[in-house]
């Protein structure tokens, strides 16, 4: 059966972002996600999607799934456009990979923590301004698979594995 795992940044704050980016910029936590997800398929929000830097967009390697409410909406060949998270889910399935991802953003989060098997979180120490929020999860994912802190900079940092 195929796994479905959401990999976020989380402040301690549970805040995800701002202004459609990223609140900050921990190389480590990039290249966990690279490692993580090369290789499966990625669903995620349009918001997302035009988030990602241009010569990273798609992300190379995986199957990416873009969902949107915009039937019109234009993406580079191979990126795979949806209406719901429920056809993500369906397509992702169908590509016969043993995990998938979830990557954002909030939206998409919100509609996916129930049917997730595992959580993949890099909690960055601190408060943090946003607009957009990681949904609760802590009275779900109570396993820890796996846990290191870690620092760049400015930022304190823990990645944690979490499963039901």
């Amino acid at each position: 059966m195929t796994k479905v795992s959401i990999i976020a940044g989380v402040a301690e704050n549970m805040v995800i972002g701002r202004e459609n980016n990223l609140l900050w910029n921990i190389p480590e936590d990039m290249k966990r996600f690279r490692e993580i997800t090369s290789g499966h398929p990625v669903i995620m929000g349009r918001k997302t999607f035009e988030s990602l830097p241009l010569p990273f967009r798609p992300l190379p390697n995986r199957t990416n799934i873009v969902v949107t409410r915009e039937p019109s909406y234009k993406v580079p060949e191979g990126v795979i456009v949806v209406n719901s998270v429920e056809d993500a889910l369906k397509i992702a399935k169908g590509k016969d990979k043993e995990e998938i991802f979830v990557i954002g953003g909030g939206q998409i989060y919100a509609q996916t923590i129930s049917l997730a098997d595992k959580l993949y979180l890099t909690i960055v120490k601190g408060e943090f301004e946003g607009d957009t929020f990681f949904p609760d999860y802590k009275k779900d994912f109570k396993r820890v698979v796996f846990e290191k802190d870690g620092e760049h900079e400015l930022y304190k940092y823990k990645f944690l594995e979490l499963e039901r």
